[in-house]
């Protein structure tokens, strides 16, 4: 398993939610990521999903 950084924002830079999960894979961590943003109602937010590795598994502007 490895842990990735969700991150979204408002639209004036505000960070509103820092979290971390587990999955195995990027594919995984896609839809995981993509659940929890509609979840807390964060969809169409400035979101970003981060790899361990450091590569972007999840972006919205």
């Amino acid at each position: 398993m490895k842990t990735y950084f969700l991150t979204v924002f408002e639209k004036d830079g505000t960070n509103v939610l820092d979290e971390t999960f587990q999955a195995e894979t990027d594919d995984q961590a896609k839809e995981i990521g993509s659940e929890k943003l509609k979840e807390k109602g964060f969809s169409e937010h400035t979101h970003r999903c981060v790899a361990p590795e450091g590569h972007l598994v999840l972006f919205h502007r």
